[in-house]
C-alpha cells in the first residue's frame, strides 16, 4: 500500500489518523493548526488562579481558628484538587477534536520546553494559566515573545524560586542584614541553559549571576499579584553576554525584556531550539541538514516560528524518518482514542473516575504522570526512556482494556488497520490483524503494535 504527505503529516506532526476526519492535505493545512490552538473560552488566567488560591486559603485560616469554612472556600478547595485531572481532560479533548493535530502537538512541545510543575494545591490553577497565557497565545508568533511571557510568568517565578531572590545590595536586603536574603540563580540558569542558548553555548557563570541580578525585582504572591519591586532589585548595571542592562536608573521589566529579546535573537538559540524541535518531531538523532535548514530560517526571520515550522513540515526527513520516534504516553493515549473514532464529547461525558481509568492513571503507569516532570528539563525524548518492561506492559494493558471500556461496538480491525495507518503499516502487522480471533484482539494488536507506538 502507498501513502503520501497527508498520512505522513497526521502521524508525524499530529496525533495520528482518525476515521472521523481527513488528514491535512498539504503543508499549508498543517500550518493552519497552530492558529487554532490559542486559548479557548475555558482558559485560566492568573487573576482567576489567584482568586481560587485565596478562597482556598481562607478555608485553611478558618479551620485553624476553629471557625466553619466559608462555602466558597470549600468549593475552591474541591476545584483545585481536581484541576490537574480536568486539565488533562481538557487537553485530551482539544487534541482529539483538532482536525490537524499540529497545533496541540506544539502546545505539548512548548509547555514541556518551558517546564513548570505545580507543587501544592494552591498553584494548580496557576499552572493552567501558564499554558493559557504564556504558551498558547505565542505558538504562531516570534519565539522571543513566548520566551519573555514564559520566563516572567508568575508560575515560572514560583517553580524556579525566583520569588525568593533578592539582590544582595538591594534596599530590601540591606535593611534586613540579619535575615541573609540572597540571590537565587535558578531562573537565570534555566533561561540560558534550557530555554534559549543551550548547554555549552559559550556563556559562563558570570553571565548566569549577572542575569540573576537583573531578574531581582520580579515578585508574585497570590495575595498581591505580579509586580516588579525596585526595592528587591540589585542596583547598578548588569552585563550578560557582553551587553549591559540597567544602570543608575533601572528600567525594571523593560530591562529584563530587552535582555531576553537579545538572548532569543542569538544564533546559539536558533540552533538549540531548531535541533530540539527536530528531535521532538522527527528523530532522536536528526540530520544536520534538517537542523541547519531550520536554524537558518530562524536566524533570517528573527525567530518567526511559523516559518521555522514550515521548514520542519516540508523537509524530506519527515518521510525518511518515519517510525523513528516513540510516542510518549500522552501522545499514545490521544492517538489511540483518535484511531478508535472517539470524539471529545465522549471524553467530556465521562465522570471523573471514568476519565481517570481512561487517561490519567494509564499515562502515569506508562511513565508520564501528568504535570509532574522530574526536573526543569522536562520529559526525555530518547526511545529507551519510554520503552521498558513495566511501561511496555502498561501500553499493552491500555490497548486491551480501554477500547472495550469506552466503546459498545469495537471497530472492525481490518477497517481500523486502514484508517489508523493509511498505508504506513508494516507487512507483519498487515498479516497479523486479519487473523485475530476477535475484534478486541485485533484492535489490541493494532494499538499495542510497534507501528502504532512509534511515529
Amino acid at each position: 500500500m502507498s501513502f503520501g504527505f497527508p498520512e505522513l503529516a497526521a502521524i508525524r506532526l499530529g496525533f495520528g489518523l482518525s476515521p472521523l476526519m481527513p488528514p491535512p492535505a498539504d503543508v499549508d493545512a498543517v500550518l493552519a493548526g497552530p492558529a487554532m490552538a490559542g486559548p479557548g473560552p475555558e482558559a485560566m488566567t492568573t487573576d482567576m488562579a489567584r482568586d481560587l488560591a485565596t478562597q482556598m486559603r481562607s478555608g485553611l485560616h478558618a479551620r485553624r481558628e476553629g471557625r466553619p469554612e466559608p462555602p466558597e472556600a470549600v468549593a475552591a478547595d474541591r476545584k483545585l484538587g481536581t484541576l490537574p485531572v480536568e486539565d488533562l481532560r481538557r487537553r485530551v479533548i482539544r487534541a482529539l477534536d483538532d482536525p490537524i493535530g499540529f497545533g496541540e502537538r506544539l502546545v505539548q512541545f512548548w509547555s514541556d520546553h518551558f517546564t513548570i510543575r505545580s507543587v501544592g494545591k494552591a498553584n494548580h490553577a496557576l499552572a493552567l494559566a501558564f499554558v493559557d497565557e504564556a504558551i498558547r497565545p505565542h505558538l504562531n508568533g516570534r519565539f522571543e515573545d513566548m520566551f519573555i511571557a514564559a520566563d516572567t510568568h508568575p508560575m515560572m517565578l514560583v517553580y524556579l524560586d525566583q520569588i525568593s531572590s533578592r539582590g544582595p545590595g538591594s534596599p530590601f536586603a540591606r535593611n534586613r542584614p540579619k535575615r541573609h536574603f540572597g540571590l537565587n540563580e535558578n531562573l537565570a540558569r534555566e533561561a540560558l541553559e534550557l530555554h534559549s542558548l543551550g548547554a555549552g553555548a559559550g556563556y559562563g557563570q558570570d553571565d548566569v549571576r549577572e542575569l540573576a541580578e537583573l531578574l531581582t525585582g520580579l515578585r508574585f504572591s497570590h495575595q498581591h499579584g505580579f509586580a516588579y519591586d525596585p526595592t528587591w532589585a540589585e542596583p547598578g548595571a548588569e552585563t550578560v553576554l557582553g551587553r549591559d542592562y540597567g544602570g543608575m536608573r533601572r528600567g525594571g521589566l523593560d530591562d529584563i525584556r530587552t535582555a531576553f529579546r537579545d538572548i532569543a535573537r542569538r544564533p546559539e538559540t536558533a540552533l538549540h531550539l531548531s535541533r530540539k524541535l527536530a528531535v521532538h518531531f522527527v528523530s532522536d538523532d536528526p540530520s544536520p541538514d534538517l537542523v541547519e535548514a531550520m536554524a537558518a530560517t530562524w536566524r533570517d526571520s528573527g525567530g518567526d516560528l511559523p516559518q521555522v515550522y514550515r521548514v520542519l513540515a516540508s523537509h524530506p526527513d519527515l518521510a525518511s524518518g518515519l517510525r523513528q520516534k516513540v510516542r510518549q504516553p500522552f501522545d499514545l493515549c490521544v492517538a489511540g482514542l483518535r484511531a478508535l473514532g472517539v470524539r471529545g464529547e465522549q471524553i467530556a461525558a465521562l465522570d471523573l473516575p471514568g476519565f481517570r481509568r481512561v487517561a490519567w492513571n494509564p499515562i502515569e503507569v506508562m511513565g508520564q504522570p501528568w504535570g509532574r516532570p522530574k526536573g526543569p528539563d522536562g520529559w526525555p525524548e530518547a526511545a529507551d526512556a519510554w520503552i521498558a518492561p513495566q511501561t511496555l506492559a502498561a501500553r499493552i494493558n491500555w490497548s486491551l482494556r480501554i477500547p472495550r471500556l469506552l466503546l459498545k461496538d469495537l471497530p472492525d480491525p481490518r477497517e481500523m488497520l486502514v484508517s489508523a495507518f493509511g498505508g504506513t503499516q508494516s507487512a507483519e502487522l498487515a498479516w497479523a490483524v486479519p487473523k485475530a480471533e476477535s475484534a478486541a484482539e485485533g484492535v489490541a494488536l493494532i494499538l499495542a503494535s510497534g507501528d502504532f507506538n512509534r511515529r
